[in-house]
């Protein structure tokens, strides 16, 4: 894949995001994430007990579910899709070996594989106003709603949330120079910042190893995210779950704020009010305007007790693209 490393080594700066919401357009190297494949013929039963949300509701939609530890905290965060007989988990490439090893000790007598196929495939996403116009260069079929999946002769295509539009090409590794060098005509390359950055804006938090076990899932917003299905039944962690929602309002939930530093806060870095820690850093990516935009998982209540800081900066919190 020599000519695929040497198109996506060519990196634009992050100024690039000013122009997404005209005629610019990017693309993006995905592949510091991963993908587990859950098949068999108890593969949609064996999930369901292990998640979130409701893979039965899988079919041309996407979506995010959580995987929880018996005491109800996250161990993972999935973009969850379903191709034909087989359920796919995308996930950070950095936690998947823990998280397929925990998944296989499971699955006892069911008829179930799992299966870490993220070599397989390559990931690429795209962002811009022209950016849907842009993939139909490569397939006939292009999703129009949030979460849909279309699915096309070599690949798949999947449209994430956000002000600005953006998708996903999953396609064989086979077709990675080819489809690369084809959209590399019409798409600047940008850095893997730019798009944590639009995550980061359109709300969705990502869970990796400094994060793991210390959030119930509506602590980051997944139940606003639709990751969350309180009718579906059983599955690890779900009383707690379940408990945390019917008991009346999130006390703790994932904002959205920026930060004035040179300096870049960490992933699951405290955040403070006086000498008191209220929260902790989620999700961060550099800002082209200076700065760095994060997401913040806080106790509600701290904000009105004072500002809350990082190594003291403090945050400015804007409003995120959905209701909490």
């Amino acid at each position: 894949m020599t000519d695929s490393a040497t198109i996506l080594n060519k990196i634009t700066p992050d100024s690039i995001y000013h122009q997404l919401a005209s005629d610019a357009c990017v693309m993006i190297d995905l592949s510091h994430l991963g993908l587990i494949q859950v098949s068999g013929s108890d593969a949609l039963t064996f999930l369901q007990g292990q998640v979130t949300n409701d893979v039965n509701l899988l079919n041309t939609q996407s979506h995010y579910t959580g995987y929880c530890t018996a005491k109800g905290r996250l161990l993972a965060l999935f973009l969850a899709y379903r191709l034909e007989d087989s359920l796919y988990l995308q996930l950070p490439k950095s936690i998947l070996p823990s998280i397929a090893k925990r998944l296989q000790m499971y699955v006892l007598r069911s008829k179930v594989t799992i299966a870490d196929v993220s070599e397989q495939c390559f990931r690429l996403g795209f962002a811009g106003k022209n950016a849907a116009q842009l993939l139909a260069h490569v397939s006939p079929h292009i999703p129009q709603t949030e979460g849909e999946v279309a699915q096309f002769d070599n690949g798949i295509i999947i449209k994430h949330a956000g002000a600005i539009p953006r998708f996903e090409l999953i396609m064989p590794n086979a077709n990675a120079n080819k489809v690369m060098a084809t959209l590399s005509q019409y798409a600047q390359v940008a850095s893997l910042n730019l798009w944590h950055l639009l995550e980061i804006e359109a709300g969705i938090a990502e869970i990796t190893e400094a994060t793991q076990e210390k959030f119930v899932p509506q602590m980051v917003n997944l139940d606003a995210l639709g990751g969350i299905n309180f009718k579906k039944g059983c599955y690890t962690g779900q009383e707690i779950v379940a408990r945390t929602h019917y008991l009346g309002k999130v006390k703790r939930r994932t904002l959205l704020a920026h930060i004035d530093s040179t300096q870049a806060p960490q992933v699951g870095d405290q955040l403070m009010i006086a000498q008191e820690a209220v929260g902790n850093v989620v999700r961060v990516a550099s800002h082209p305007n200076g700065g760095f935009e994060l997401l913040a998982e806080m106790h509600l209540e701290s904000q009105e007790n004072g500002t809350a800081m990082w190594n003291g900066n403090a945050l400015a919190f804007r409003n995120l693209p959905y209701a909490i």
